[in-house]
């Protein structure tokens, strides 16, 4: 309804004034505006409206500016800077969003009120839409920022040695350079939800103290959580669909020392939607072999109840250890407060200061039973114990299907791990169940992992380079798969390798086909055991210098899946050569050339 003086108790000026207000307010605006003025005493002065100032905009006055950064491998910290973001524009904050790699450094002295979200990438790096800002800020051009008031929130995963590392990096560095904080650091292992929203309901009351915008307020984490999940789907990493297995294969031939599982699992009904370059997250279920090894060695009753969540839920203890807890990997928080539950000199000594190497050559590929028997924790009560386990993290694998190739189904490539550490077979959780204990028929808790930063080009007609050895194939199926339905006409190209040409060429008849039919223009391969030296797919690409170079030149994007740690490094390594000969680049300029594709968002990775 349009205010007008003939049916309000306004006159002209003061119904124009608000015909342009109430249209440019939120919901949650309205309703708090409402709530104010009920609670206004009777008898209080009237508003005096200026009626002689000039016409107000259509948008409310902007209260006070923020800033909010991100950093993010997976897309994380990014849907949790949108919520954020979401969060402060209702409570009148004007909000700048944005990813590290597209922000101005030259602003950032400007900046009086600044928020990060940043995770930590491989061995405490920065991700990499992250790292040319972490890179400017640890240099002597960052200036000093005496009138910045900042905070940051931390993800990462305390399984590694330098957990958070870079939100560390952040806060030191910041604070170096004479900011404020406006709240103390949350850093935030795999299960983030709730320490994230605890981070944010801080912040806010901060921002509410310090600049004086009356803000909307939020009692509960629980509210946080909620309104952060700018998930609109039904099923979500909180609440996982249960997927029918339709196929299991192992993809590699007789004779191979490789297994390699091709999944294929059902979404019908879910409304679950994907993209190429997107992950699905499963929830696995520990090997059963080793929680019952595990109660029987701590003198525990299966049928006992126990905490399953943080939210109240109980189970039974064996099917708490089965699906609830992480019980193969050991961590440093998880030795320090087991030494807290226990009087063991041993267990207590490894984790004072002083002893950090040995701590972190115990932590390595041992896992909750290697501690209970090592250190004698029998009789710990199993309620006191699950307290201190790690909420079982999804695992997430690169999505080998396009949604329009294979409507209402995922398909995945799942490298089987077996190995041998400290006198017991070892193996991975899901990869194992999937390999050993998953039949077509069974059900696998999963959800979509959107993730942003390893996507299609926009414009069909691109060429792109895809790099990705042994699994990391897998999304590569997918932009080929999505590529053909959808008739794009650009070049592409694929260096792929493994160990065997006979027994580990992985989806070798896709590749053949899409060759046949030009969708694939070309594929240079490196099975690395089949020579005297080994090859692999970065000795491919400098093979092909001056190709891969001209391809870049024409535009190509650049996309490199897989292993981190040794082949993401010398993949990136060999295309700073590339650059330096074939382009007679500086090694700055080569380095510059590639932080610019990745700011074009043409050199990708999904790396792990």
């Amino acid at each position: 309804m349009e205010l007008q003086v003939t049916n309000s108790p306004f006159n002209q000026d003061q119904a124009e004034l608000l015909n342009r207000l109430l249209p440019s307010l939120t919901e949650t605006q309205l309703i708090w505006l409402s709530g104010y003025l009920a609670a206004l005493p009777k008898t209080a002065s009237p508003v005096i409206v200026n009626t002689s100032v000039q016409p107000v905009p259509a948008a409310s006055p902007v209260s006070q500016e923020v800033t909010v950064l991100f950093g993010s491998q997976t897309g994380n910290c990014q849907r949790l800077a949108k919520g954020l973001t979401k969060q402060l524009e209702e409570r009148g904050f004007q909000v700048s969003l944005s990813s590290m790699i597209e922000f101005k450094s030259n602003n950032l002295k400007k900046i009086r009120n600044l928020l990060i979200l940043v995770s930590t990438h491989g061995e405490g790096d920065p991700p990499d839409n992250a790292l040319p800002f972490y890179e400017f800020l640890n240099s002597k051009r960052a200036p000093q920022l005496d009138d910045l008031q900042y905070s940051v929130l931390a993800l990462g995963d305390s399984s590694y040695e330098f957990y958070c590392q870079t939100g560390k990096d952040f806060d030191r560095r910041l604070e170096e350079l004479g900011g404020k904080r406006l709240s103390p650091r949350v850093d935030c292992d795999l299960d983030f939800d709730e320490p994230a929203a605890e981070w944010i309901k801080h912040v806010l009351g901060s921002l509410n103290e310090k600049t004086g915008v009356s803000v909307i307020p939020v009692e509960t984490n629980e509210a946080v959580e909620k309104a952060l999940n700018t998930d609109q789907q039904a099923y979500s990493r909180t609440s996982p669909f249960a997927a029918e297995l339709l196929e299991n294969l192992n993809l590699n031939g007789r004779g191979s020392k490789l297994e390699t599982r091709h999944l294929e699992l059902s979404l019908e009904g879910s409304n679950l939607q994907y993209e190429p370059g997107d992950c699905l997250g499963i929830y696995p279920e520990n090997h059963p072999d080793l929680v019952d090894t595990l109660i029987e060695e701590m003198g525990w009753k299966p049928e006992d109840i126990v905490p399953a969540s943080k939210k109240g839920d109980e189970l039974p203890l064996r099917e708490a250890l089965l699906r609830s807890y992480e019980i193969t990997v050991l961590t440093k928080p998880l030795l320090e407060q087991a030494a807290q539950l226990s009087s063991n000199k041993g267990l207590q000594e490894l984790v004072t200061p002083g002893h950090e190497e040995e701590l972190r050559a115990y932590l390595i590929n041992r896992d909750l039973l290697d501690l209970v028997q090592d250190f004698s924790l029998k009789g710990t009560p199993a309620r006191e114990f699950v307290s201190i386990l790690r909420k079982m993290p999804a695992r997430l694998y690169s999505i080998a299907s396009s949604s329009k190739a294979n409507p209402d189904e995922v398909h995945l490539t799942i490298r089987t791990v077996r190995y041998e550490a400290h006198g017991r077979d070892r193996y991975g959780v899901c990869s194992i169940q999937c390999a050993e204990r998953l039949q077509p028929g069974a059900s696998l808790p999963v959800y979509v992992h959107d993730n942003p930063n390893f996507k299609l080009p926009a414009n069909a007609d691109t060429p792109i380079i895809m790099i990705g050895p042994g699994t990391g194939v897998a999304p590569f199926r997918s932009f080929l798969a999505e590529r053909e339905e959808v008739g794009a006409g650009g070049k592409t190209w694929l260096f792929y390798g493994d160990q065997h040409f006979s027994t580990d060429f992985l989806y070798q008849i896709d590749w053949q086909r899409w060759l046949k039919e030009g969708l694939l223009t070309r594929m240079d391969v490196a099975f690395s055991r089949d020579t005297d030296k080994k090859i692999y797919v970065q000795h491919r690409m400098m093979e092909k210098s001056r190709d891969v170079f001209q391809w870049l030149e024409e535009g190509a994007c650049v996309y490199v899946c897989g292993d981190e740690k040794n082949m993401a490094h010398d993949v990136h390594n060999t295309l700073l050569t590339i650059l330096e000969r074939e382009g007679s680049m500086s090694p700055e300029e080569a380095s510059a050339y590639l932080t610019e594709l990745q700011q074009q968002k043409r050199y990708q990775r999904d790396v792990y």
